[in-house]
C-alpha cells in the first residue's frame, strides 16, 4: 500500500486523489442536509399556499413545459419565483454544486484520470431523478433499487470485477495482524465487509445468481453478523438489504439461524461478564504502572480487543435503527438477540466507559514511555556500564571493599562486560536485545561458578545490574506497532450516529453523579477517533478539503459533547427555579431593625436549609462539569469552562425564549386587552430569571449580567430580524443571520396569528388598541381614549412597562419593527397612487382642472367655497383607503415611535446621563461637520467624508437606541416625481376638515383631564371618526418622503384656500371664521410645532393678521 501511494506512482496518486474527493463530497452532503431550507418541505399551510405552486418534486422532471407554462401565464408567480430564488440561490447554487462534483466523481473514477470530467445540467437531472426510494418507517423499497439507480451513469465493468475480485480475496489494510484471533476476523475485515457491500450493488448479478461466490463473501466477512456500518454510523441490516436478491438471502441463511444468533449472543453476553471486572480491577488507582504495562503488553492488548469486539458486536446489532418495526422477521431476530445476550444498556454504557477510560490511560501511559524510550534506555545503560567498572575496580585491589580479595581475571572479564554493554546500539534493536540477553545470562553464570554468593555487595551490584539489563529488554520492546494497534482496535467510527441512543444514559448518570463527565471524556476522545477514516485519504492526498471536512466532522463532535452535558445547566436551572421560588414566596426579608423576639419567625431555617441545599447541588454540577480538562476533539479545543458557560446561555435562551413566546399572546377578540397585565406578569418571570442569574454568578464563576443582557438582546434582536423578514424581499435566513448561533440556538417557535414572533404579536396588539378608528389621542397627555366609552384605553406608561419586561433591547426593536411596517406602508400607499388613482382618467381630469383654477397659488381663488366643494365631491371615492393608510397606519406608528423615543430618552438620561451627554454632543459636532462637509460641492478642494466611513451609521444605531432622533425626519422609502401630487395631498386635507371641528377644553370631555388644558380639532361623529394627531403626522411624514418643493406648493395651496375661503367670507360679510379655514390653519400650526420649523415659513402663505384672528379664537 505504501509503495502504491508513493509519489512517483502516478496511478496510486490519481485514486488517492478521486478517495480524497470522494470523502469530501460525503461530508458536503452530510453537512448541506442540515441547511434544507424549510420552505423545501412545505409543511406549513402558509407555505402550501404561498409557494405551492413554484415548488416542485420529482415530477417536474416528466413534463418541465408545463410548469413553466404556468409560471409564464401568472405575471405574481414570476415574481414570487424571482424572490424566491433570490433568498435562497445561495445554498441551492452549493447544492448543485455538490451534485455536480458527484457527477465528476464518477466520470473521474471511469477515466482514472487527473483531469475532471465534463458534467451538464442533462446529466446531473438524469443522475438525481427520482429513485422512488423513501426513508418513511413501513415504506416499500422500489423494485432494482439500489442497482439501478448506479447504473444510471455506468461504471467500466472489468474495474468492477477487480475491485469486487480483491475485495474478496485479499486482506487489503493488513488489519488481520491487529486481531490475530480467529473469533475477531470479521472485526477485522468489517471496513472492507462495508466496502464489498456497497461494491457489490454495481455487480448485481452476483447478489442474484452467483451462490459461490456469495457463500464465500458471507463465509469470510459476515459468519457472526448482519448489522454492519458502512460509513460514518450507517448502519444496513444484511437480512433487509440482501431480501430481493436470492443467491444472497441464500448465503446468509446459516448467519441468520437461530442457533447461530444464540451463539454469538450468548458468547457476548459471556464474554461482558468476564471482561467488565477485570477492565474494573486494571483501572483501580495505581494498578497501571510502567513495570506491569511493558511486562503485560499481549494481555493487556488482548483485553482491549475482547472489550471492543464485544461492544461492537451488541452496539449494533441491538440498535433499534437497525431493525424495521413493520418488518416480523427482523423484530424476531431483534428480540432474540436482546434476550440471548441479556442485553442491559446501562451495562453496556458502563463497559464502553471503562474500556474508553482503560484504552485512554494505558495510550497516554504508552505515548509518555514512547517519548522517554532512548533516554530511559541510555540511562539503564550506563547505570549497568558504571556498576561493572566498579566492580573491576574492586576486584583490582585498588578500591577497598570489605573481604574482597583482588582478582585480576574478574577484573578483566568485569571490564570487558562494562565495554559490551557500552557497545549495545539503541538503533539496532534486535542486536541489541540478544546481546543484553547474553549479558544477562554470563551476569548469572559469574556469579555461580565464581563463589561470589557470599559477598553479598558483589552480588547486589550483579543483581542491579541484571535489573537494568532487564530494564533496557523491556524498554526496547516499547515499539510504536503497540500504539497503532491500539488505535486500530479501538475504533469507534461505527457508532457515530448510535451513540446517540445512549445520550438520555448519559445524562442521567451525570445528573446522578456530576463526576462521571471525567470518564466521558475519555469516551468523547474515542468516538474522535472516528475522525481518521474520512480524513485518512484527504490528508494523503494533502488536499485542501482537509480543513473544511475536519471542522465538519470536529464540530458535529463538539456539539454532541454540548448536547450530552446540556443535562448539567438544565440541572442548574432547575435548582435555581427552586431557589427564586423559595425566595420571593417563603422567606422573609429581614428588616434592618428586628426585636429578639421576633428573630425565631425570621429565622426560617428550614427554608434557608433547602436553599441551601439546592446551591450546594448546583455548585457540585458546575464542579462536575469544570473537572474535565481541555480536550482537543478533532481539531476543535474543548474548553470546559466555555463549555459551562455556553450551556447556561443555551439553556437560558431556550426557557427567555419559551417564556417571552407563551406570555406575549394576545386575544384581539377580548373586551378588556390583556396587554398591560400579560407584560406585568412577563416582567416578573423576567424579574426572576434576571435575579437567579443573579444570584447564581458567583457560585458558578461567571459574568451573569453580562450573559444576560448579551442573551436576551441577541434574543430580541434575532425575533425582530425574523418579524422583519415579512417585510423584505431579501430575507435573512438563520444561517446567515449574526443573531442566531449553532451551538447556542435561539429556538423559533410556530406562528399564533399573522405575526412569525412575539415582538409581532406585541407591536399588532398596540396598534389594535391604539387604532385612531376606536380611540382618540391626546397628544398633550400622551394618552388614548375610547371614542364610544370616553374611557382612557393607555398611555405612555404602556412603553415604560415595555421597558421593564423587555428592556432598551425590546422597545429599540419595536422601534425598527414600526419602521419597517411605516416603510412598508408607504410602499404600499404610493402603488395604490400609481395603480389607482392616476389610472382613473376622472379623477387626473378633476386633478387638472384643479391645477388650472388654483394657478397662481399666490392668488385668490373665485367662488372659492363651490370650487373646492365640487372638486372634493368629484374625487371622494378615493379618499377611504387615502385616509386609512395616512392616519390608521402611517400617523398612528409615527405617534408610537415618538412614545418610544421619549421612553428611550428617558431611561438613557436616567440610568446613563454621561453616555446620554457624550452622543448628544457627538452628534451635534457630526451634524455641523457635515453641514461643513457640503461646501465641498462648491469648493472641491475642501475636506469631504470618504465613501467607506460609517461613522453616520454608526452614530445612528447608537442615537436611536438611547431615544436621541426624531421619527418625523426619518426618509423611510426613495421616491421619484409624481405628478399632481401636491394637489391631492390639498384635496385630501380640504375633504377631512368637514369632518372635525375644533374643541375648546377638550379635556373637560374626558373623565382624566383636567379643563383648559387641552384645545384640539375633534371628529364631528363618532361614526365617522378621524383622529387629528395621526391625521397631521401620517401627511407630514409622506410629503417627508418626497422633495421639499412638494412641501412648498402643498402649504401654498394650503395657505391659497384659506386666503380664498377668508376672502370670500369677507365679501359675503360672514362675521365668524369658517370651521375649514379653523382646521386648515391649526394644521398649519401643527406642522410648524411638529416639524420644529419657524412660524414664518406658514406666515409666507397666510397673512399674519389671518393667524392673529385665528388666536383670538384659541
Amino acid at each position: 500500500m505504501v509503495d502504491f501511494l508513493a509519489e512517483n506512482n502516478l496511478c496510486g496518486q490519481a485514486i488517492l486523489r478521486i478517495v480524497s474527493r470522494g470523502n469530501a463530497i460525503i461530508a458536503e452532503l452530510l453537512r448541506l442536509s442540515d441547511f434544507i431550507p424549510p420552505v423545501f418541505r412545505l409543511k406549513d399551510k402558509s407555505d402550501q399556499q404561498k409557494y405551492g405552486d413554484i415548488i416542485c418534486d420529482f415530477s417536474y422532471f416528466k413534463g418541465p413545459e408545463y410548469y413553466e407554462g404556468k409560471l409564464e401565464a401568472k405575471p405574481d408567480l414570476q415574481d414570487l419565483d424571482e424572490e424566491f430564488r433570490e433568498n435562497n440561490i445561495e445554498i441551492l447554487s452549493r447544492f448543485y454544486l455538490a451534485f455536480e462534483s458527484v457527477h465528476k466523481y464518477i466520470v473521474d473514477l471511469n477515466s482514472a484520470a487527473r483531469s475532471s470530467g465534463d458534467s451538464n445540467l442533462d446529466d446531473i437531472c438524469k443522475l438525481l431523478r427520482s429513485t422512488g426510494y423513501s426513508s418513511q418507517p413501513g415504506a416499500k423499497r422500489p423494485a432494482n433499487y439500489p442497482e439501478s439507480y448506479f447504473q444510471r451513469v455506468p461504471i467500466s465493468t472489468p474495474f468492477i470485477s477487480m475491485v469486487i475480485g480483491r475485495l474478496r480475496s485479499d486482506d487489503i489494510y493488513n488489519q488481520v495482524s491487529a486481531y490475530p484471533l480467529p473469533e475477531h476476523r470479521s472485526t477485522a475485515l468489517a471496513n472492507q465487509a462495508a466496502m464489498l457491500y456497497v461494491c457489490l450493488y454495481f455487480s448485481p448479478s452476483i447478489l442474484h445468481t452467483q451462490q459461490a461466490k456469495m457463500r464465500e463473501i458471507v463465509d469470510k466477512y459476515f459468519p457472526d453478523n448482519w448489522v454492519i456500518s458502512i460509513y460514518m454510523g450507517i448502519t444496513v441490516n444484511l437480512v433487509e438489504a440482501w431480501e430481493p436478491y436470492k443467491a444472497a438471502k441464500t448465503a446468509l441463511n446459516y448467519t441468520l439461524d437461530s442457533a447461530n444468533i444464540k451463539e454469538q449472543a450468548t458468547r457476548y453476553a459471556a464474554s461482558m461478564d468476564t471482561l467488565r471486572p477485570h477492565v474494573q480491577q486494571l483501572l483501580k488507582e495505581g494498578f497501571l504502572r510502567e513495570e506491569i504495562i511493558l511486562d503485560n503488553i499481549p494481555k493487556l492488548l488482548n483485553c482491549l480487543r475482547d472489550c471492543n469486539v464485544a461492544i461492537r458486536w451488541l452496539m449494533l446489532h441491538a440498535a433499534e435503527s437497525a431493525y424495521d418495526p413493520n418488518n416480523k422477521r427482523l423484530r424476531q431476530m431483534k428480540d432474540q438477540v436482546l434476550n440471548d445476550s441479556k442485553y442491559n444498556p446501562k451495562i453496556l454504557f458502563q463497559i464502553l466507559l471503562d474500556t474508553a477510560q482503560f484504552e485512554f490511560t494505558l495510550k497516554e501511559m504508552f505515548k509518555q514511555m514512547l517519548s522517554e524510550k532512548q533516554i530511559k534506555w541510555e540511562s539503564y545503560k550506563k547505570e549497568g556500564s558504571e556498576r561493572m567498572t566498579e566492580l573491576a575496580e574492586v576486584f583490582s585491589g585498588v578500591k577497598p571493599l570489605t573481604r574482597v580479595e583482588k582478582n585480576e581475571n574478574l577484573q578483566a572479564w568485569f571490564r570487558e562486560i562494562s565495554k559490551q554493554i557500552e557497545s549495545l546500539n539503541y538503533e539496532d534493536s534486535t542486536a541489541a536485545g540478544r546481546k543484553t540477553v547474553q549479558l544477562i545470562q554470563a551476569l548469572v553464570e559469574v556469579q555461580e561458578f565464581h563463589q561470589l554468593e557470599s559477598n553479598l555487595q558483589v552480588c547486589q551490584f550483579l543483581a542491579d545490574t541484571r535489573k537494568f539489563l532487564h530494564q533496557m529488554i523491556r524498554t526496547i520492546n516499547i515499539k510504536e506497532e503497540v500504539l497503532i494497534t491500539m488505535q486500530i482496535v479501538g475504533d469507534l467510527s461505527y457508532a457515530w450516529q448510535i451513540i446517540d441512543s445512549f445520550t438520555l444514559i448519559m445524562q442521567e448518570s451525570i445528573r446522578v453523579n456530576p463526576s462521571m463527565v471525567t470518564k466521558l471524556r475519555a469516551t468523547f476522545l474515542k468516538l474522535a477517533s472516528a475522525l481518521d477514516l474520512p480524513l485518512l485519504r484527504i490528508n494523503q492526498a494533502n488536499s485542501a478539503d482537509l480543513l473544511s471536512v475536519s471542522q465538519f466532522y470536529s464540530g458535529e463532535l463538539v456539539a454532541y459533547v454540548r448536547k450530552v452535558l446540556q443535562i448539567i445547566p438544565e440541572s442548574m436551572f432547575t435548582s435555581l427555579a427552586k431557589i427564586i421560588k423559595l425566595q420571593i414566596h417563603d422567606i422573609m426579608e429581614v428588616p434592618t431593625r428586628l426585636d429578639k423576639d421576633k428573630l425565631k419567625d425570621y429565622s426560617q431555617l428550614g427554608a434557608r436549609y433547602e436553599v441551601a441545599k439546592l446551591t450546594h447541588d448546583i455548585s457540585i454540577f458546575t464542579e462536575g462539569i469544570l473537572m474535565m480538562k481541555t480536550t482537543l476533539v478533532g481539531i476543535i479545543k474543548v474548553d470546559p469552562k466555555q463549555l459551562l458557560e455556553d450551556g447556561i446561555r443555551k439553556e437560558l435562551v431556550k426557557r427567555v425564549a419559551y417564556a417571552l413566546h407563551k406570555g406575549l399572546i394576545f386575544n384581539p377578540k377580548a373586551k378588556m386587552s390583556e396587554l398591560m397585565p400579560k407584560l406585568k406578569d412577563m416582567a416578573a418571570t423576567m424579574d426572576g430569571f434576571y435575579r437567579s442569574f443573579e444570584y447564581i454568578q458567583d457560585y458558578v464563576s461567571i459574568y451573569g449580567l453580562k450573559i444576560w443582557q448579551e442573551e436576551v438582546s441577541r434574543i430580541i434582536n434575532y425575533n425582530v430580524e425574523q418579524e422583519c423578514n415579512s417585510f423584505l424581499r431579501a430575507k435573512i435566513q438563520d444561517w446567515q443571520s449574526v443573531h442566531q448561533s449553532t451551538h447556542i440556538p435561539i429556538p423559533k417557535f410556530p406562528s399564533v396569528d399573522e405575526s412569525a414572533t412575539f415582538i409581532g404579536r406585541l407591536c399588532r396588539e398596540i396598534l389594535r388598541i391604539t387604532d385612531p378608528k376606536v380611540t382618540c389621542y391626546i397628544d398633550q397627555m400622551n394618552t388614548w381614549y375610547d371614542l364610544k366609552s370616553h374611557q382612557e384605553v393607555t398611555n405612555n406608561r404602556l412603553f415604560s412597562e415595555i421597558q421593564n419586561t423587555l428592556g432598551t433591547f425590546g422597545l429599540n426593536g419595536l422601534d425598527r419593527l414600526l419602521c419597517f411596517m411605516i416603510v412598508k406602508e408607504l410602499q404600499n400607499f404610493l402603488t395604490m397612487i400609481q395603480r389607482t388613482i392616476l389610472r382613473d382618467k376622472a379623477v387626473v381630469d378633476v386633478f387638472k382642472a384643479m391645477l388650472c383654477v388654483v394657478n397662481p397659488v399666490q392668488g385668490i381663488v373665485a367662488n372659492a367655497s363651490k370650487v373646492y366643494a365640487s372638486a372634493v365631491a368629484k374625487t371622494q371615492k378615493i379618499w377611504g383607503a387615502y385616509q386609512e393608510s395616512i392616519m390608521k397606519v402611517v400617523g398612528q406608528m409615527q405617534i408610537l415611535r415618538q412614545q418610544i423615543a421619549n421612553e428611550l430618552n428617558y431611561s438613557c438620561k436616567f440610568d446613563s446621563k454621561h453616555l446620554a451627554a457624550a452622543l448628544e454632543n457627538l452628534n451635534k459636532l457630526v451634524q455641523s461637520q457635515y453641514i461643513r462637509a457640503y461646501s465641498h460641492y462648491q469648493d472641491p478642494s475642501l475636506p469631504y467624508p470618504k465613501e467607506d466611513n460609517t461613522l453616520l451609521y454608526d452614530i445612528t444605531a447608537h442615537l436611536e437606541a438611547a431615544g436621541i432622533h426624531n421619527p418625523l425626519n426619518k426618509i423611510y422609502i426613495t421616491t421619484k416625481r409624481l405628478p399632481y401630487f401636491p394637489i391631492i395631498n390639498f384635496l385630501f386635507i380640504i375633504a377631512q376638515l368637514p369632518k372635525l371641528q375644533y374643541s375648546k377644553n377638550q379635556g373637560k370631555f374626558f373623565f382624566f383631564c383636567s379643563p383648559n388644558v387641552v384645545d384640539r380639532m375633534t371628529c364631528r361623529k363618532a361614526t365617522d371618526p378621524v383622529d387629528w394627531p395621526p391625521l397631521v403626522l401620517g401627511l407630514l411624514t409622506l410629503l417627508k418622503q418626497f422633495h421639499s418643493r412638494y412641501t412648498h406648493q402643498f402649504m401654498a395651496l394650503i395657505g391659497q384656500f384659506i386666503r380664498s375661503i377668508m376672502e370670500q367670507c369677507t365679501s359675503q360679510k360672514i362675521p365668524d371664521m369658517p370651521s375649514d379655514v379653523v382646521g386648515a390653519l391649526m394644521f398649519l400650526e401643527d406642522y410648524v410645532k411638529y416639524t420644529k420649523l419657524s412660524r414664518k415659513v406658514a406666515e409666507a402663505h397666510v397673512p399674519s393678521f389671518i393667524f392673529d384672528e385665528f388666536r383670538t379664537i384659541l
